[in-house]
């Protein structure tokens, strides 16, 4: 009777289980699945220490009502993170396949315009025809794609060295520089940042500028929310212990959190000001063509004020490959600042 009742329930899970997973694909997947349970788990512990606070703190209640405008800002940045949490994780960081895919479209686009253009038309006066193989001249066209986005990756290699042949043995495509294969996507990232856990996704081109602010309004609700639980603890109102112990020890998970995200934040934003990725400042001297470059060298950095405004307010293509720098701009780099470059904003721009 026992292993009936123990086969009956097995089954019955095994059948919610199937049903989930028609309902839910992604959750088949062991990696999107525990992307979806972090996440859920992110939420779930912003929605406790807001729920906390507006449970057993009667003075912010009594100041809501007094002054709303003060917890409608707060709300607003409760709201904004999360929703650019959400952002951020469904971004793409900008894929080479994607790029790859985007130039043989253009080149392919351009070839056809070119044959057609080139096709003449039929005369009046003559009953002849040209006809042409739809599958033949794609095929070309594809072809031509390929070879086009292999030649662009090439050029933005020095000419006569081994580095212009770099192509990566997963996804069989020519890596542009800062391009790195993600194992976990198992893609090609274009500047590869890293790959987030919390996010469930990678960090480069297309989505670092989402993650900064992203950073940035985590770091600023962390900081408000933890000065709203010292306000609770200092006030007059009677509390039970018990509530005095889970105010301190939430707190103090804040605390650890706060001093994270503010060396996250100054760290990307170091990153940002001089154009690196935490891969290529982490890995430089195992990355082939960063390696024989000096350690106080930016080989992609314009300058401290272009560099934040190509990454927060430049209207470019959506993929954006830089080449890497000739060795007389290395020199110009390499050259220590004098006082007339400070007064000409050298560093700068």
């Amino acid at each position: 009777m026992g292993a009936l009742c123990a086969g009956h329930s097995r089954d019955t899970l095994d059948r919610f289980s199937d049903r989930c997973l028609h309902v839910s694909p992604c959750l088949s997947d062991p990696a999107r699945r525990s992307t979806c349970c972090l996440r859920i788990a992110l939420v779930m512990l912003h929605l406790i220490y807001l729920g906390v606070l507006f449970v057993f703190d009667k003075d912010l209640i009594h100041k809501t009502k007094e002054e709303p405008w003060y917890t409608t800002v707060y709300l607003i940045l409760f709201a904004a993170t999360l929703a650019q949490y959400f952002i951020t994780s469904g971004s793409s960081p900008g894929y080479v396949v994607d790029a790859m895919r985007a130039v043989n479209e253009a080149d392919a686009s351009r070839n056809r315009a070119s044959i057609t253009s080139k096709q003449p038309a039929s005369s009046k006066n003559s009953d002849v025809v040209i006809a042409i193989d739809r599958n033949q001249v794609g095929s070309n066209l594809q072809g031509r794609g390929t070879i086009a986005w292999t030649k662009l990756v090439m050029d933005m290699y020095p000419s006569g060295t081994s580095l212009r042949g770099v192509t990566c043995s997963h996804c069989n495509v020519a890596q542009p520089p800062r391009a790195k294969h993600c194992h976990d996507c198992d893609k090609c990232v274009l500047q590869f940042d890293h790959h987030c856990v919390w996010l469930g996704t990678c960090i480069g081109q297309g989505n670092h500028c989402a993650f900064w602010w992203y950073i940035c309004g985590e770091t600023a609700l962390s900081l408000w929310t933890g000065t709203l639980y010292i306000q609770f603890l200092k006030s007059d109102i009677s509390k039970p212990w018990w509530l005095y112990a889970i105010m301190i020890l939430l707190l103090a998970t804040l605390f650890f959190c706060l001093i994270f995200l503010l060396l996250l934040l100054l760290f990307h934003s170091y990153l940002i000001l001089t154009n690196q990725t935490t891969y290529e400042l982490v890995r430089r001297r195992r990355i082939q063509y960063l390696r024989n470059i000096p350690e106080r060298v930016y080989p992609f950095s314009r300058g401290a004020c272009r560099n934040l405004y190509e990454f927060c307010c430049a209207q470019r293509s959506k993929y954006r490959m830089e080449p890497l720098p000739t060795g007389q701009e290395l020199e110009d780099k390499l050259r220590p600042y004098t006082c007339s470059d400070v007064l000409s904003c050298r560093c700068c721009c």
